[in-house]
């Protein structure tokens, strides 16, 4: 199987989190960086088992920078066999800018299936996906918690809303990955040493203009302080409950 794991570069969650430029830029200094948690546990783990027991290759791709070699060279060390970056300056301004590259790169690379994680934990917008398999026009499956092939055809599980979706499909597909569908895998000093070596092709971006633009970033509002109240004060409870959280 000819396998595609589109990854994401996403600030540690430790991260404290700035503006700059009037709040129309993400303030990079001093930030951790790792690769998207659901595109490296559950996306790109999947697809390595796929290989595994299917036979094939499995290529990453992403969308950014030279200063997202590291997290790349991350998932080639985990087993990935090769990798290819599309070159922008500067990390991306739309999910849609992000999906038109990678399909661009894709449409006539003969892949059988698409992973990517469910969303990207800075942003959780989950819009690469249903993007990026409308412009491949390819059938998508949201948020898959297992997946199992048999031949050239997928049975999914993803959550839905008091309960569990089955589906079954037949390859070429797009498939977002949620939590479920792999186990995280640590790299090994073998592979962290074969990474060094392993092909990372760098392709320039295709000529694309942005139908949005960030405006401002917000910064969500302080919680406030935790109210204690007197287990036999029901009436203020009950206050507090209704006019200031407005959960009843």
């Amino acid at each position: 199987m000819k396998l595609l794991v589109c990854v994401s570069k996403t600030p540690d969650t430790t991260t404290k989190i700035n503006f700059t430029s009037n709040a129309k830029e993400f303030d990079t200094n001093g930030v951790q960086y790792i690769m998207n948690p659901y595109d490296e546990w559950y996306a790109l783990v999947r697809a390595l088992e796929l290989k595994e027991t299917q036979g094939g290759s499995v290529t990453m791709i992403n969308v950014g920078p030279a200063s997202n070699d590291p997290i790349i060279r991350k998932g080639l060390a985990i087993g990935a066999d090769d990798a290819v970056r599309i070159n922008t300056n500067g990390e991306p301004q739309s999910a849609l800018y992000v999906a038109k590259q990678i399909a661009e790169y894709a449409k006539n690379e003969g892949f059988d299936i698409i992973f990517l994680g469910k969303e990207t934990i800075d942003y959780n917008g989950s819009e690469v996906g249903a993007m990026l398999a409308e412009l491949l026009d390819l059938p998508f499956i949201s948020y898959a918690s297992s997946m199992e092939m048999n031949g050239n055809a997928a049975t999914i599980a993803r959550d839905i809303e008091g309960g569990t979706e089955m589906l079954e499909v037949e390859t070429p597909f797009v498939i977002s990955a949620a939590k479920g569908l792999a186990e995280q895998r640590i790299a090994n000093m073998k592979g962290i040493m074969m990474a060094k070596s392993k092909p990372l092709k760098v392709v320039e971006p295709v000529a694309f203009e942005d139908l949005s633009v960030i405006a401002q970033y917000q910064l969500p509002k302080p919680k406030s302080a935790v109210k204690l109240i007197e287990p036999d004060n029901m009436d203020e409870l009950v206050r507090l409950l209704h006019e200031e959280a407005k959960v009843i």
